[in-house]
């Protein structure tokens, strides 16, 4: 036949799945990782046939670290058929991979590993053959070729060892006080220059969700792939790094498509989730008020329908029972879409009943003629700070990532006694999720009908242009870009004097102040005050 092949066998000794290829190779069939994903094994073996006995190359290793593998075995064929020497290899933890090998001492076996009895009778000769090597990153070991019929090893006690070492080297090398480790990945047909300044601020955005970040990767490429965003090829190389650096979550920076998120989490039992995901879940542990939690609950489920409905549709849904239509009912599919529609249709209800009273809050301040004034900018650019120094109040503040997500309105007396309500709004940031910007709308109408816009910027910030741009934009999806605005840059404390020169020279009509510090705020005042001044008489007018 000269074809190689292969089987799936499972502890018990069921073979799960068998797979033929060509004289040269023959590749692992697709399964499914364990429940508890890379703390342990896939439960299964992988045992195939060569032509010749040879020593394990890396494309023979590979798969062990990309299936997790409890381990793999190669069969050389003799030419009547007949099975030949057999070579055994199997992962290593992490803490063996740091040891480098050595020739007069290798390193020792995890506790537990059972010793090929092929080997007993003669120890020395098996201490030289066992090797350890290095492939791809990962470290494997392996055993000296011996014939089938001396293959009588207890593999589920070898196995239960490495399981238990894996798991105590990964408490040990867990990012202290983190959630989990992540490897964050940008894919960009674009400057590199521009992806490292985006990892930046998506290393940001993990750290706010409580993630250690372990490996940063981007790839440039020609085009998009449709299937997996960077290739096939690389997405295993991947995976095989997250399984090496004991990774917990794969953070994408670009917005998966459903298809493209099936795909990835088919190929790994680790969790991978787009950037989109990872700002809704700050947003949902942000979220205090009960309209910032029906907000963001909308958003996670409206994102989530798109990902239930991209799994197809068999057609049961279309049958509704009566003459023509009985059958087996619904899917667990279409169950699923039709509670998360009913749900959203409740929550979108409910929004809109705090909608209702928040406009009518709108119109009693406007019958008394109380002028508004909004705080608008990037998340973390300190405007929860600058409401808390100019009214005197106490709104949670903290240097991360959307830290406040509930609106905050508060009375303040300017320089001319002026009595004006001053609002802080949630951040902004690139690229904020079209279902989280429709399901916080109703909360940014509060934009809508401000007579002046502090636009606040983070001067210290390497990035600050770029999040100039993206609030105006924002600002103008929103229908708020005809709103007076005045661009106040905050943090210039952190700015040596030059560089704050630079940049206010930049923007006319901008001005710097330290919030934190309390520096610049009469001059603030004064500023707001005049812009509400010349609002007022273009209202007049």
């Amino acid at each position: 036949m000269n074809r190689r092949v292969g089987v799936l066998v499972d502890r018990a000794g069921r073979i799960e799945a068998v797979a033929i290829g060509d004289a040269r190779r023959v590749d692992v069939p697709r399964q499914p990782s364990a429940p508890s994903g890379r703390d342990r094994f896939c439960t299964l073996r992988w045992i195939a046939t060569k032509a010749v006995d040879e020593p394990l190359a890396a494309s023979d290793l590979s798969p062990l670290a990309l299936h997790r593998l409890d381990a793999l075995a190669i069969v050389a064929v003799e030419p009547d058929g007949a099975p030949g020497p057999v070579r055994v290899a199997h992962l290593l933890p992490a803490e063996e991979r740091e040891r480098k090998p050595s020739k007069e001492a290798p390193a020792t076996l995890p506790p537990g590993t059972v010793v090929p009895r092929g080997l007993q009778a003669r120890p020395e000769k098996r201490q030289r053959d066992i090797e350890d090597v290095v492939a791809d990153g990962e470290r494997y070991r392996l055993f000296p070729p011996r014939p089938a019929s001396l293959l009588d090893d207890d593999f589920l006690d070898l196995i239960g060892a490495l399981e238990a070492e894996f798991e105590r080297t990964r408490k040990r090398t867990k990012v202290s006080g983190k959630a989990g480790r992540s490897i964050l990945v940008h894919v960009t047909t674009g400057s590199r220059l521009a992806a490292e300044e985006s990892m930046d601020e998506l290393e940001e955005l993990a750290s706010s969700s409580g993630l250690g970040v372990v490996d940063r990767i981007v790839q440039r490429r020609q085009h998009f792939d449709p299937r997996t965003l960077m290739g096939a090829g690389r997405l295993e190389d991947l995976i095989i790094l997250a399984s090496r650096l004991q990774a917990d979550y794969i953070v994408v920076d670009q917005n998966l498509t459903p298809a493209q998120a099936r795909a990835i989490a088919e190929s790994t039992a680790i969790k991978v989730i787009d950037r989109s995901q990872l700002i809704l879940d700050i947003f949902a542990r942000r979220a205090r008020t009960h309209e910032g939690k029906i907000q963001v609950e909308l958003a996670q489920l409206k994102y989530l329908l798109s990902r239930l409905m991209s799994h197809g549709d068999s057609g049961l849904s279309r049958l509704e029972g009566g003459i023509g239509g009985r059958g087996p009912g619904e899917q667990k599919l279409e169950v699923d879409r039709r509670r998360v529609r009913d749900r959203i249709k409740s929550l979108e209800k409910m929004l809109h009943g705090e909608r209702t009273r928040r406009e009518q809050r709108r119109a009693r301040r406007s019958e008394r003629d109380v002028p508004v004034a909004s705080i608008v900018g990037y998340t973390n650019a300190g405007k929860s700070t600058l409401l808390n120094v100019l009214t005197k109040s106490e709104v949670f503040v903290e240097q991360r990532m959307f830290a406040t997500l509930d609106p905050s309105s508060r009375r303040l007396r300017l320089p001319r006694e002026r009595e004006i309500v001053i609002n802080d709004t949630v951040g902004f940031i690139r690229d904020l999720p079209k279902d989280l910007l429709a399901a916080f709308r109703a909360t940014l109408e509060e934009i809508a009908d401000s007579d002046l816009l502090v636009h606040l910027v983070d001067m210290a910030h390497p990035r600050h242009e770029a999040q100039i741009k993206a609030v105006e934009a924002i600002l103008e999806e929103l229908g708020d870009s005809d709103i007076p605005r005045l661009l106040v840059f905050n943090k210039a404390d952190l700015v040596e004097k030059e560089r704050r020169d630079e940049i206010l020279a930049a923007h006319e009509g901008s001005m710097a102040i330290a919030a934190a510090k309390r520096e610049g705020l009469t001059e603030l005042l004064r500023a707001m005050d005049s812009g509400l001044a010349r609002r007022k008489e273009t209202k007049l007018a």
